[in-house]
Formats: structure tokens, sequence, C-alpha cells
């Protein structure tokens, strides 16, 4: 899948957030609910985290040069890993910080009706977002469950916004449960339990993007599947006798490196030798479109020879 796909889901999520950014601000200055001021930090780490992954995605298209001859394709796992910084620390300490100083030093609630209809909005867009993130992420999902998707995807936006619209949910229906059940009890404590539980969720969910970003920085390879096709492409290309050994890395979201010492027969010739190779480079690629750069090396079966 090209990047295009991720691209609408970002612009739908950078959408929705900005507006619900401002509408829960509003919503805080109103009512002073700390539920509230942390979905508005929340809402805010989202926006500014839609507009890092869209600059990644520039960075990413930029052309190799001398000092990066593979290209910039691993600018989108760096930004991805740096949106889950900014979930971290802009997102989940501030809001515990906050949640822990409204439990001890409770403040009541003005206007809560508006923060009600206001977090029943966000709920609504957060909704948006996160089906059109589901909806572009359907066809690299395949049969596989949402929670596999998103550890084995090489596409680093799409499991990033999808992370971040759930998690944005489940905090809205936390500040919803904070807000509601300060109304009816008339304790304020709950909205500060409500504003805990958010930042300790947005935390979690910064975690597991990063462990995932971080395994993506320093190189994948290949899915199994794809490892056994791309044996199988070369090995089955007329005068390759087997792979002897063969390694993959992806440089990019699209874009894989395959590497892999080859056996030929002993006394092809050199033309022979230069056939083999293009043959099986082609096999590879029609096989696996993201394997785009290919060096095959030839050498002679050594187990067959001894």
């Amino acid at each position: 899948m090209s990047a295009s796909g991720s691209t609408k889901a970002i612009l739908a999520a950078l959408a929705a957030n900005a507006g619900i950014a401002v509408a829960k601000f509003i919503g805080f200055l109103i009512t002073r609910s700390s539920s509230m001021l942390a979905e508005s930090l929340h809402s805010l780490a989202d926006t500014s985290n839609q507009a890092l992954l869209l600059f990644g995605q520039r960075q990413a298209r930029k052309e190799a040069d001398s000092l990066h001859p593979f290209g910039f394709g691993r600018s989108r796992f760096f930004y991805s890993f740096v949106v889950a910084l900014v979930l971290f620390s802009l997102g989940s300490l501030f809001a515990i910080i906050e949640g822990i100083h409204k439990i001890s030093h409770p403040e009541p609630l003005r206007s809560a009706v508006v923060a009600i209809v206001i977090l029943l909005v966000a709920m609504a867009l957060e909704g948006f977002s996160l089906r059109t993130a589901v909806s572009e992420s359907a066809s690299l999902k395949g049969d596989g469950t949402w929670w596999q998707f998103i550890r084995r995807s090489r596409n680093p936006e799409l499991p990033v916004v999808i992370l971040e619209d759930t998690g944005a949910l489940l905090g809205l229906v936390f500040a919803l449960l904070g807000v509601g059940l300060t109304i009816v009890t008339g304790n304020p404590v709950w909205d500060g339990v409500g504003t805990l539980l958010i930042g300790l969720l947005l935390g979690v969910i910064a975690v597991i993007l990063m462990v995932e970003m971080h395994s993506l920085l320093i190189g994948e390879g290949a899915s199994a599947e794809d490892l056994l096709a791309i044996q199988a492409a070369i090995e089955q290309t007329p005068g390759v006798e087997r792979v002897i050994h063969l390694r993959t890395e992806y440089m990019g979201p699209e874009e894989m490196l395959v590497a892999a010492k080859i056996a030929l027969p002993a006394g092809i010739d050199l033309a022979a030798v230069a056939a083999a190779i293009n043959a099986a480079e082609s096999a590879v690629r029609a096989k696996v479109p993201a394997a785009r750069l290919i060096y095959l090396e030839p050498d002679l079966d050594r187990a067959l020879r001894r």
C-alpha cells in the first residue's frame, strides 16, 4: 500500500483532533473540569502528532544523496517514534499529574452539562477518524487480528492513528464517567479519577508505540511468508541451484532491501550468470513488490563440491 492511504487517515485525524481540541479547551474554561483539560491536551497532542506524521512522509520522499544512498524512507519510522514521545510527555504525564492534583485538591465543576455535550460531540468526531483509519488499514490487515496488524505492520502511520483514535475514544469515556459521577455524587474527586485514568491510558499507548517504532527504526526484515516467497522465487529461477543464505531489511514502509548469496552451476559462463541474476531479481519483484533493492552474489555450491 502506498502512502496515500496513510495520508487520508492522517488528514481525517488531523481535522477531527484540531476541532475537538478547541471545543474541549472552551469546555474546560467554562466548567473548570480537569478531565476536560486533560482531554484538551490529549487532542492537542494528537493534532501535533498528525502534523509530525505528515512531515515524516514528506521527508521520506526526498531523493537519495551521497550521504543517504538508500534514501530517507526511515524518516516515517523516526517521526512516528517522535509521536509516541509527544503522546507520552505532553499527554500522559500531564494528565497523571493533573489527576493526582485534582484528587488531592478537588474543585467543584461549573456547567457540567456543557462538558457532557462537548465530550459526546468529540466522541462522534473521533469515531469518524477511527473509521477512516480502519477502512484504510483493512487491505493491509488481512485475516489477522488488529493487534497482529499493529505488531507486524511496516506502515508506521496507520497503527499510530488507530491506537491514538482508540485511546481518544476510551479517554472520552473516562472523562464522561468522571464528569458524570461528579454530577451524580456531588464529589469532584471523580473528575480527578477520570483525569488520572486518561493519563494512564495514554501512557500505555505511548509505550506500545515506542516499542513498535523502535523495532522498525533499528531494522525489521521480511515476514516469514515474504521470506519464503523470496527464496522460492530465486530457487525457481532457471540456472540457480539454491539460496545459500538470505538477508532482508525494510529501508522504508514500501522499500525492502534483499541480499542473498546464490549457488550457480560450476562452469557457467559470465553471460549466463548475469542472465540468471537478472531473472531472479525480476522473479523476486514479481512475488514481493516491496523488494526494490536486490543484491545477489553468485557462488558455487560448496556442499555439492565437497
